[in-house]
């Protein structure tokens, strides 16, 4: 099964573009890419963004830090449309695993992304109190973890393994920092990658030869020194 794309992004404008292509297949959010893109009223702003990609799959997540409120808001933002997807971390600001969250969510058959996951013990904490059904998403977080000096990919290997008996479970490559992260989410074999827009535009340029990218190169130190008119 190919790995799908879904784009990053909390801008209206940039999910209008992005929902057109037929590459995008899902859209991603949090509430720092909602901050960023101006959000003032969270739920408002979301129904605008539903209204725009009505036929892929969204993920809103839940900024509550405690249990009851996690579920509140995960049960309100499940109503806001077929194509949702709550968005619940895994673990709260006081390092409290969200599994009574998750459980609650997921018996009332409500889609979930898990998000900021680091580890397959995550993933396997994770599977022990979803059902078989309702569809999950585990998200993980490659691009912070490289951040930091620590290569994820023994850890979606492990998670994908875990995972292979949920067929309602999908992993997801997230934190991309290049367009190659994408062929190594695929090489993987993870469900979704989550991409931020100006790489969609570089994965929709794959497949030029190493002779043209050089080519491509040169021309373009030699541009930049005639502009500059430099002389030796």
């Amino acid at each position: 099964m190919p790995t799908k794309i879904y784009c990053d992004s909390a801008d209206i404008k940039v999910i209008k573009k992005y929902n057109k292509k037929k590459i995008v297949k899902g859209f991603t959010t949090n509430p720092s890419l909602m901050r960023k893109a101006g959000a003032r009223d969270y739920r408002a702003y979301s129904k605008k963004i539903i209204k725009i990609c009505k036929n892929k799959p969204i993920s809103f997540e839940v900024f509550a830090d405690d249990k009851k409120s996690m579920i509140n808001q995960g049960i309100k933002i499940n109503t806001w449309g077929k194509n949702v997807y709550v968005k619940v971390p895994v673990i709260n600001s006081k390092n409290k695993f969200s599994g009574a969250v998750i459980k609650a969510l997921n018996s009332k058959n409500i889609k979930l992304n898990i998000t900021a996951v680091y580890t397959a013990q995550q993933t396997r904490k994770i599977l022990k109190v979803i059902n078989k059904k309702t569809k999950v998403i585990i998200s993980i977080f490659a691009g912070r973890a490289g951040d930091t000096g620590k290569d994820p990919v023994p850890e979606f290997l492990k998670s994908l393994k875990l995972s292979k008996k949920f067929k309602n479970v999908e992993i997801l490559w997230a934190s991309v920092r290049e367009p190659y992260n994408y062929l190594q989410a695929k090489q993987l074999g993870c469900h979704i990658v989550t991409v931020p827009p100006n790489l969609i535009e570089k994965i929709e340029k794959f497949g030029k030869s190493f002779n043209e990218l050089t080519i491509e190169t040169v021309n373009a130190f030699l541009i930049d020194s005639k502009k500059s008119k430099f002389n030796i």
